[in-house]
């Protein structure tokens, strides 16, 4: 049977975000394992396009998806973000918005800034994971990264960027945008760096990265490898940039599927 998939909004963490429900039949989100997608920072729901309704099928695992504060069909950012962004979706929102939906054993899937956002869940409440799989994510500054978010400012300011993102985030697209670039670019950010938080992570863990990441080097890899205590398995795809879910979609299921049935 084809799995049943609900959009909807719920309060948590004192906004109103909008998420989605795959589930296949006869599966809840409550109280077994339930696949968590966390999106990337210039990212929403559609954006993940046709990916989780693929690992949904092929593991028969339900998955819980949502826009991130200041997001697609979320409610729209209230100023600045301020101090490390990443800590407040990770200790604040997301464990707010998993008891709203009942959910008790997560398997985190975070890309980009998503999957950071994961670690730093893992980190923090190590007991309440099934596992974490996270791609292209970051531990510490990079200057490619930040050379990138340099030119996708300029592409937002002067070229087709803007445009693009609209399609997502309608009239949250400048303040989406600049929420993300410009906290990344502030002089206090330039050396952010989590590696100390990482030993604390227990839970077992995929790792995956395209070669031609232009968002981030394999340094990322081997630092999250090397820094947490749970077992990892890395998954180091060639001819890949930034999202191997799209950009490398049959390995990159392939990959997550394996994993998840070793958790289970």
């Amino acid at each position: 049977m084809t799995p049943v998939e609900s959009t909807f909004y719920l309060q948590a963490a004192g906004q109103m975000l909008r998420a989605r429900t795959i589930i296949p039949a006869g599966k809840s989100l409550q109280g077994a394992p339930a696949l968590v997608f966390l999106h990337e920072g210039l990212g929403c729901i559609e954006m993940w396009r046709d990916f989780p309704e693929m690992l949904v099928k092929a593991t028969n695992l339900p998955a819980f998806i949502y826009d991130r504060y200041g997001s697609g069909g979320s409610g729209p950012l209230q100023g600045a973000r301020c101090g490390n962004p990443f800590i407040w979706e990770a200790e604040v929102a997301l464990p707010d918005i998993l008891t709203a939906c009942g959910i008790e054993k997560p398997i985190l899937i975070g890309h980009s800034d998503g999957g950071s956002i994961a670690l730093h869940y893992a980190a923090r409440y190590p007991e309440s994971l099934v596992g974490v799989i996270v791609e292209a994510a970051h531990v510490f500054g990079e200057e490619l990264t930040l050379n990138s978010i340099r030119k996708a400012v300029s592409a937002f300011e002067t070229g087709e960027l803007r445009k693009k993102l609209a399609r997502y985030h309608g009239d949250r697209t400048d303040t989406m945008f600049h929420g993300w670039a410009d906290i990344w670019l502030l002089p206090e950010n330039l050396s952010w760096n989590m590696e100390a938080v990482l030993s604390r992570i227990t839970c077992p863990m995929l790792i995956v990265q395209g070669e031609q990441d232009e968002y981030g080097t394999l340094a990322q890899v081997e630092a999250i490898v090397r820094g947490v205590s749970g077992r990892t398995k890395t998954l180091v795809i060639p001819d890949c940039a930034h999202s191997p879910h799209l950009q490398a979609l049959e390995t990159t299921l392939n990959g997550m599927v394996q994993f998840v049935e070793s958790l289970l």
